[in-house]
């Protein structure tokens, strides 16, 4: 398998793979090379994505837009890497592409849509939705219920109330206690949660 990005993000995602074996990584693809080598993996410029042919990959890429434009431009088979210590109900759903990362806790009947992100410690409520490319930062707990709307990103140690809906593209503060439905693409800070 490949990564695509070679940011800190991409480190992370190392780590998830190394914990489950279920992969091996061969390579990590970036359009602006910074190191020969990240944790040990060869870092290839990312022209040479034309060679690669029926090879999966994840896109490590921590930036919702940018994680989508290139998963939209590669046309590859995407797949989710679950650390081995995170705690991911059987019926819970994860789409391809999506990292749930170490102590991360995903619920009963909560759908994970594609390229997301559920950050170290976070907590996904059962029956929470979250559509692709959302990001959950570290900490943050969506209580039971929640909608999480594409690109949305929840800041580290947020706290959304049971039954709320989160707006696409919209962005919740660090911290930020979340009591209201936050519209498409607003900025929410605070406790309680106000829109900028």
């Amino acid at each position: 398998m490949y990564l695509y990005g070679g940011s800190g993000h991409c480190k992370v995602i190392i780590d998830i793979v190394d914990s489950t074996k279920e992969y091996k990584i061969d390579g990590i693809l970036d359009d602006n090379p910074k190191a020969e080598h990240i944790c040990g993996i060869p870092v290839l410029e990312s022209t040479e994505l034309t060679k690669l042919k029926n090879e999966t990959f994840i896109v490590s890429i921590g930036d919702n837009a940018i994680r989508k434009k290139i998963a939209t431009l590669i046309a590859a088979d995407f797949v989710s890497a679950i650390h081995s210590k995170a705690v991911v109900s059987p019926h819970a759903v994860i789409g391809n592409g999506t990292v749930v990362m170490p102590n991360a806790i995903v619920n009963s009947g909560a759908a994970i849509g594609k390229h997301c992100i559920v950050n170290s410690g976070a907590v996904v409520e059962h029956d929470c939705v979250l559509e692709d490319f959302v990001h959950i930062s570290p900490n943050a707990a969506l209580a039971g219920g929640v909608v999480v709307g594409e690109g949305a990103h929840i800041g580290i140690g947020a706290t959304v109330i049971p039954g709320i809906t989160i707006g696409k593209w919209a962005v919740v503060g660090a911290g930020a206690v979340i009591i209201r439905d936050v519209p498409d693409g607003a900025i929410v800070v605070g406790n309680p949660g106000k829109e900028l």
